[in-house]
Formats: structure tokens, sequence, C-alpha cells
């Protein structure tokens, strides 16, 4: 088995000149993903309504093609779902990834094009491994199988010509992964791409129980599900003692901060690693490429070129953007993305700030759509996440998720914000919880601390807390049990957190 490593190993390295380019060259590269895109593309319907063949610099992209998002593409995707090409993009297109929708749809489908799962997503695929193997030379990775905890797929049955296909991206990825690669990991596939998540979970625990795993890759929230379920089947309290030689959990999708302590109770052993990776459906676009830091190196040469809006320009007509060479470090950005799966301008929705400029480090801070900003407070993810976090560590509570929405104001009351958390180990003192919560939020934003003082603007956060499974039920009764689907931590408005609080007031009351 050495061998296998020796020779995957070798295999990753060839990666390395090309990413030495990236950090000494980084405006360079961008520049060239840039072109090669516009040149790509020229041929296309869109490329041939903004004239991709004229469009020389940057400038001039940008005053030609507007930043765009989900609802401006909609239409051509719909297109490209029912088997027309050469619309985006001018390889065929079969492939969507299927995510969270937006206001006007229950579910956005991405494209995946050849040229993005190659040379994006699973090029992120290797370089995390060849990251990892860098700093851990003596790992016997390969030695066993990695653990994908993927999504689910479906054939698209509103085509009526060619088939083409949409799913979750974990599951798009694994259904297109070269045949080696299904030798390294487990369980089988048709397990891994299940969309009943009660069911593929338990199918799940049975066919990794005595399986030598090494490496695991998911979401937090199914993870952790699955390895209750293994200590359930086992006795066990130690994942550590079902697979032995586990060394290293990629994760994903959501902030690991509030999720931890609790991977920390799971995995018991100083043997453990943990690899965060950026990896949406729109793209992949960053590796934690230092285990231990809290950062993640953003991929430049994926096909993907990178805009970043400031924040005061986001929901303007018009919104002026930087290029690399323009952002600081501690800023505020909402991303826009150029990518080989024929997005152009696009606003994917999440924010970050950069920690370093050389190389490009950045830290997700949340979605531009999923904070709280009804009093001037400006929360945004990362501080919930890292707030709730310490708090937890504080009353030795332990998370399974939350939810966060403002509380208006009203004749009788002044406004604040209302929060619905779950917990798989209550704090130890609820009301200390809740002050220590609350100190947190004004430690870590002073934009809330001044909303919060002497309760002028804003009261302390109202808490409540869920029962076991409140969040994983309401998931399963809203349809968006597993894959890409979460819980919307924050919310500017009231929707999700009442639907939710109105499941949990209704099943107490049947079960009373």
């Amino acid at each position: 088995m050495p061998i296998i490593n020796s020779l995957v190993s070798w295999y990753l390295k060839r990666r390395i000149p090309a990413i030495e380019t990236m950090l000494s060259n980084p405006f360079g590269v961008q520049h060239d993903q840039l072109m090669k895109l516009l040149r790509t593309a020229q041929i296309t319907e869109f490329g041939r309504k903004y004239d991709f063949k004229t469009i020389h610099s940057l400038e001039t992209y940008k005053e030609r093609v507007p930043v765009t998002n989900y609802d401006d593409f909609k239409h051509y995707i719909q297109r490209m779902m029912q088997g027309e090409q050469n619309i985006l993009w001018p390889s065929e297109v079969s492939w969507f990834a299927k995510s969270s929708g937006t206001t006007s749809a229950k579910s956005k489908f991405i494209p995946v094009t050849y040229e993005s799962l190659e040379e994006c997503h699973i090029q992120g695929g290797k370089d995390v491994l060849l990251w990892y193997l860098n700093q851990k030379p003596d790992s016997l990775l390969f030695n066993g199988k990695g653990l994908v905890m993927g999504g689910s797929h479906q054939i698209n049955s509103h085509n009526a010509g060619a088939e083409t296909f949409y799913g979750d991206l974990s599951a798009v990825m694994m259904q297109n992964m070269p045949f080696w690669a299904h030798f390294l990991r487990t369980p089988d596939l048709s397990i891994a791409i299940m969309d009943n998540w009660d069911e593929k979970i338990e199918r799940m625990a049975q066919a990794t129980l005595n399986e030598d795993v090494t490496n695991i890759s998911g979401v937090p929230t199914w993870t952790i599900v699955l390895i209750e379920r293994l200590f359930e089947l086992t006795g066990k309290n130690n994942l550590l003692d079902i697979w032995p030689n586990l060394e290293v959990y990629v994760h994903g999708g959501v902030s690991f901060t509030p999720y931890r302590d609790r991977f920390m109770e799971l995995i018991k052993g100083s043997q453990m690693n943990y690899l965060e990776t950026y990896n949406a459906s729109e793209g992949f676009l960053g590796i934690q490429d230092r285990l231990g830091s809290d950062d993640m190196l953003l991929m430049l040469d994926y096909g993907i070129y990178f805009e970043f809006m400031p924040m005061s320009e986001y929901g303007k007509t018009h919104p002026k953007t930087l290029s690399l060479s323009e952002v600081k470090i501690n800023e505020n950005y909402a991303l826009v993305i150029s990518t080989n799966a024929g997005l152009w301008r696009y606003i994917i929705g999440d924010t970050i700030r950069f920690t370093s400029t050389n190389p490009y480090r950045f830290k997700i801070t949340g979605r531009t759509k999923h904070y709280i900003n009804a009093f001037g407070e400006e929360l945004v993810i990362e501080n919930a996440d890292k707030a709730i976090s310490i708090a937890c560590e504080l009353t030795g509570a332990l998370l399974t998720d939350y939810t966060a929405a403002p509380v208006y104001f009203s004749a009788n009351s002044k406004g604040g914000h209302e929060w619905l958390i779950e917990f798989d180990r209550e704090p130890n003192d609820v009301r200390a919880f809740a002050e220590e919560l609350d100190k947190q939020l004004k430690l870590l934003n002073s934009d809330y601390e001044a909303k919060r003082f002497k309760d002028m603007a804003m009261v302390a956060p109202k808490i409540h807390h869920l029962p076991k499974g409140s969040f994983h039920n309401w998931l399963k009764k809203a349809g968006k049990l597993g894959g890409q689907h979460k819980v919307p931590r924050l919310s500017n408005e009231r929707k999700f957190l009442e639907e939710i609080y109105k499941m949990v007031f209704e099943n107490q009351v049947m079960n009373a």
C-alpha cells in the first residue's frame, strides 16, 4: 500500500510549478484568466451580445458587461437545461449544480461545464490533498479510503432532447470523477448520491463501519449525524476507536467555528487535522493552505476571474468593483466572479475579507443577504459564529445549530434580536450563556455595541432553546434535507425564524 501513497503524491506534486507562478505573479495570472475566458466564449450567444471579441482590457470588460445575479442568468440557464448549447459557454453543458435558491426560485441551477469540472472543482480537490501532503509528508492518507458526505443527483426530465442532469455539487463531482478515484473513496456511489437522507445516513454508517477511513470530506452538520449513528452502532464514543487511521477532516459550506468543540469531543486524538475549503456551486475558490490557520488562500488559476465589490456599492444599479491589486485587508467585499462555467460578472452571494495580500488569503464573513442590519448594527455571520462559539465554551455548551432575526420596534417595546438555538449539550447556566453571547457580540462588532448602549436602540437578545432535532425536522418539512441546504443563520427578516418557531410550537402542542 505505501506505493499508492508515493504514486499519488508524485502525481499531485506536478502542480507545484503552476502554484508557485500563481503566488509570485497573481495579477498576471488573473489577467490571463480573464483574457482566456473572453477568447473562449466570444462565439457564444452571450459573447456575441457583448462583443467579447473586441474586449482587450479589464476596463472595457467592466464598462460593457453589467454586474449580474442569478435572476439575470435564469432564462439562459433554463434554455440550457432544455438542451440548447453555445449560450453562455461553447462546450456542451449537460450537468447543473443545484443549490439553495433566491427570492424568486426555490433552487438555483448553476451550469457545470467540462472545463469548470476539470480545471476548477476537480483540480481544487487535488490541490487540497497537495497542500495537506506538503505539510504532512509522512501521511498515510492513501493507505485507506476517503469518506465523502455527498449529495444527490437526478436526471432532468424537462429536456425533451439529450439528457441533462442536476444535483448537489458533491454528487456532480463524484459522478464525473476519473474511474481510479472511486477506488480511494467510500461508500459505494449508489449510496453516496442517495437523496433520502434518513436512509442514506443509515446505509453510509453500515457500509463504512468496517472500512479503513483515513479522511472525511463534508458539511459539519451531516458529518456529526453520521458519527453519532456510528457510535450508536458500536457503543464507542471516539471516532478514532472505529477508524484508528483517520487523520484529516476536510470541511466547508458553513463556518466550522461553532462546531469545533463538538468535533473535539467526537474525535479525541492529537493525530487529527482539520482543513477548510471554499468549493461553491459556482466554483472552487479557496483552500486553507496552512494547518491550524483560520483563513484560506484565494486560488487564482482555476478559470475564474475575481472582482471585489465594497459593501457600500452593494445594491446599486451600477456598482463599482475592485480588482485584486486594489483590495485592502480587513475590508468586507462581496465576491463577483466570471467563470469557465459561463457566469459573467456574477455576484456569488458571499462576502469575504482579506487577512493578507501577500499571498492573498481571506476569510468568509457571511452572505450578502444573510446578515442583520435592522437597527444599523450590521451583524454578519462571522461575528455571530465567533460570539456563540465563545459563549458555548464558557458555559460548557455544545451547539447543534442556530438562526437569528430582528425583533422590530413596537408601541410597547424596543427592537432587538431573537435567537433560536439548538444544543447538543445545554449550557450549564442558561442566563450566563445569554449574557455572554450579548457581551461577545459587543466585543466583536462596534456597531452592535453602539446600538446596545444602555438598551437605547436595542435590548438584549431574546433566546429560545429548541428541542433536539428541531432544525433537522424543519429542513425535512421544507424539502431541504441534505446536500447544499443549510439553516439560514442570520436573516434581516423574520420568515425563517417564524416558520421554525411555529413548527416547534405545533409539535409541542401535539405531543402534550
